[in-house]
């Protein structure tokens, strides 16, 4: 699609050329001293954390956007200095914008935009609490992604699809369900997984190693728990600490800008759950159908059914002798699916279009160019196997639902081929 055709909303605009911005250039001090290495930085002289700095001319009046996470009782004016080839610039004003969902915790997800002044071809970006107050010998700078991107040229994008798992935490083993969901993508197209990893169990750990290796998956480390106390719920209110989810909203939304460069979508989901399209046998397909269908959309919804991990297929087709002992759930032992019920809200999961989102949240888009559609499905949904959500019902009462299995003849291999590289395949179970 052409983002030229998107329209614009939230006051966002496409990126300009040659746009030049009147703050003169005053060279200060050769730079960056100390480069952040570390995906999640505290900001100097504040309650902050920074995690990372793009380019992004989408705004306007504005060129870098610095995804962080900030503590929303003590959030004061900063001052964006940047690195113009080993030497730093005057500083010009940030804007400050918290996201609009942080569920009553303490630190929400927050976006620094920064204007780079005239003539400065910027590598690096720091804030800073005071303007003019100059770099102290210690100040940490964030280097600038995106930088090659140009936003407003229709360009081969090196992946076409990238699924974003938003952390990985509590040591995390589920070893079995986490190679069949990813060779499943394998097979339904997608290019690049990433992971945000705060912990797992060593078994994992080992089958992450393999797909890292393999260059199908990023592996971000996420150490929040280095830094705040992170909540394993949702609601403050509830369950306590400083912030969602282990910081499940921030690397959302880094994700997406990560991705923005490079994948012509991505996924937002969890890793217990799996976008599969019903109609067509490729995540391509799909999409090349639904972008005919709603030219203008960069948000498409998918809607979530669950799969209770407590109902077999009682043939046992699927219970291989291979995958005895090993941690975690067999998803195509469970072809039982739930029927979502009409009285409460189910949360749906996304596949965007990157260029075209600015902020997200888990479920649905906060700020966007373009349209959202709901996608139907009968045309494609979440095979999310996990604990039932409407426990009361019996195997009567749930539809057979074998969509998974149209895939086993690749799917079942390529998950041997994979265990077995990362010394985790029963082969005394085999034959």
């Amino acid at each position: 699609m052409d983002v030229t055709r998107a329209k614009h909303h939230h006051g966002i605009h496409l990126p300009r050329r040659n746009r030049s911005i009147p703050y003169p250039l005053r060279v200060t001090s050769i730079c960056p001293s100390h480069v952040s290495d570390q995906t999640i930085t505290p900001l100097n002289n504040t309650k902050h954390l920074l995690v990372s700095a793009f380019m992004d001319q989408r705004v306007e009046g504005f060129d870098i956007r610095i995804i962080g996470l900030f503590r929303v009782d003590s959030i004061q004016p900063l001052h964006c200095c940047f690195c113009c080839e080993g030497f730093s610039s005057i500083t010009t004003p940030a804007n400050i914008l918290q996201h609009s969902e942080h569920f009553g915790f303490p630190l929400v997800v927050t976006d620094v935009m920064c204007t780079i002044p005239e003539n400065c071809r910027a590598t690096h970006v720091t804030l800073l609490t005071q303007p003019e107050s100059g770099i102290a010998p210690k100040q940490i700078w964030l280097p600038i992604r995106n930088r090659k991107t140009n936003m407003d040229e229709e360009e081969k994008f090196q992946f076409n699809f990238t699924v974003c798992i938003s952390n990985l935490f509590g040591d995390y083993n589920n070893v079995l369900q986490f190679a069949q969901t990813l060779e499943m993508y394998r097979l339904l197209g997608v290019d690049r997984v990433v992971i945000y990893n705060t912990s797992c169990g060593p078994e994992l750990e080992r089958l992450l190693q393999i797909y890292s290796q393999d260059g199908f998956l990023e592996i971000v480390p996420w150490p929040i728990h280095q830094h705040l106390n992170p909540s394993k719920g949702w609601l403050f209110s509830e369950h306590g600490g400083d912030v969602h989810y282990f910081g499940q909203f921030t690397t959302l939304n880094e994700c997406i800008y990560r991705s923005m460069g490079r994948s012509r979508y991505v996924l937002l989901n969890d890793i217990d759950e799996i976008i599969m399209p019903y109609q067509q046998d490729n995540l391509m397909s799909l999409m090349n159908m639904l972008q005919e269908q709603h030219p203008n959309t960069g948000v498409f919804l998918i809607k979530n059914h669950i799969f209770p991990k407590k109902h077999f297929e009682p043939s046992g087709r699927f219970h291989l002798p291979q995958w005895n002992g090993l941690p975690g759930v067999n998803i195509l032992e469970h072809i039982y699916r739930e029927e979502p019920s009409t009285n409460i809200y189910h949360p749906h999961k996304m596949i965007v279009q990157p260029r075209l989102v600015e902020q997200t949240s888990v479920h649905e888009v906060i700020k966007q160019m373009g349209n959202s559609f709901q996608v139907p499905p009968e045309i494609c949904r979440i095979i999310h196997v996990r604990v039932a959500l409407q426990g009361a019902l019996t195997v009567e009462q749930l539809h057979v639902d074998k969509r998974l299995w149209d895939f086993h003849e690749k799917m079942v291999p390529n998950v041997d081929k994979v265990l077995k590289r990362a010394g985790l395949l029963n082969t005394e179970g085999q034959g």
